[in-house]
């Protein structure tokens, strides 16, 4: 009786499932791995609506989703609550603490021989960067797109240090890349390069001014709710969506969304909030 039970609990689970599996946030969460699809399918799903979860997983089958995960005791009601627990951060808001993760950046070591790649790995993380500190970040798309390469980034690097003077300790500006790609995007877009000091974490080796934060495993643009996909726009896997944030001691002071949501697969790449300009007007009216 128990297991009839049981089984009948996961059929409906899967049922309302299956009425959310064309939903892009949903498609989202079974892609990035917040909700176990092989534990889903474990349930006594149909082969139909089982294949129908490992398709939008990108899993070629069910048995593939099962090695992947191992798990396979979990209900589809547990997979639910899961999604709302786990996965799929509410985009971030004013008065919200933003996700402590690690940094994976590059550094330049004096010390190394290698003269002609003489950097090293450091783990960078949130707290290293914002505890304490009254920072502004600015996240975009990709590094050496159009709209980031010739308005975004130059704009916050001529305003710099005019946003310094508005009792901001320092300004980051954060994509979905690697380190390797954020500092050659600086170095092509005349950021004179800090080779010296250690007053940041991220120098030597990243920037005078506007310090280029990877975050290429995208753990931080999830967690402040911004990531999105531009797969069939762009041919774009996971980035950012396009924000601007004030972060003061590790919580959100106030933050810019562009559109005013994430919007997955957008045609437009709005830029109207999200600038330098509008940031420092911002800071300019908290000072009084």
């Amino acid at each position: 009786g128990g297991r009839r039970g049981s089984e009948c609990s996961c059929s409906r689970g899967l049922r309302r499932l299956v009425k959310f599996w064309k939903m892009s946030s949903f498609r989202k969460f079974l892609r990035f791995g917040v909700v176990s699809a092989a534990s889903l399918s474990a349930c006594s799903a149909s082969a139909h609506t089982a294949g129908k979860i490992a398709k939008i997983s990108g899993a070629a089958s069910v048995s593939q989703l099962r090695r992947f995960d191992g798990v396979n005791k979990l209900s589809a009601a547990a997979g639910l609550r899961a999604m709302s627990l786990r996965g799929g951060a509410a985009m971030a808001k004013e008065g919200d603490a933003v996700p402590s993760v690690v940094f994976k950046c590059r550094v330049r070591d004096n010390s190394m021989t290698n003269t002609a790649n003489p950097f090293t790995w450091k783990d960078v993380k949130s707290e290293d960067l914002f505890k304490g500190k009254r920072v502004v970040v600015f996240a975009l798309p990709g590094a050496f797109t159009p709209t980031c390469s010739s308005t975004h980034l130059p704009g916050y690097e001529k305003h710099y240090d005019e946003i310094k003077k508005c009792g901001v300790d320092e300004v980051y500006c954060l994509s979905v890349n690697d380190a390797f790609v954020m500092r050659q995007w600086g170095l092509a877009q005349g950021c004179e390069e800090e080779k010296t000091s250690t007053e940041n974490p991220l120098n030597p080796g990243n920037f005078k001014k506007v310090k280029l934060l990877p975050d290429g495993a995208c753990l931080f643009t999830r967690g402040m709710g911004m990531s999105c996909v531009w797969d069939s726009e762009r041919g774009f896997g996971e980035r950012s969506w396009r924000y601007s944030v004030v972060i003061n001691d590790m919580k959100v002071e106030k933050i810019f969304v562009e559109a005013g949501q994430v919007n997955q697969n957008s045609g437009p790449d709005p830029f109207e909030v999200s600038d330098a300009g509008t940031m420092l007007g911002y800071l300019q009216s908290a000072k009084k």
